[in-house]
């Protein structure tokens, strides 16, 4: 997955204009307490990332 298509899926999942707030604030515990953006600039992979946002946000598995 590439980063393109993560921020697409959060923009899906979370809104276009609370997907880049809830990326900066919001600590994942899968992400070693780490948000989406310091997981990304650590090097997580997208993927890696995205299953932490699905498993944290409860998604249902067709958006998995």
């Amino acid at each position: 997955m590439r980063e393109a298509e993560l921020w697409s899926r959060l923009k899906v999942a979370l809104g276009e204009g609370y997907a880049a707030s809830w990326a900066s604030t919001v600590a994942l515990q899968q992400l070693e307490s780490r948000t989406v953006d310091e997981a990304l600039a650590a090097g997580v992979s997208c993927k890696e990332i995205w299953r932490a946002v699905w498993t944290a946000l409860e998604l249902p598995e067709a958006m998995q």
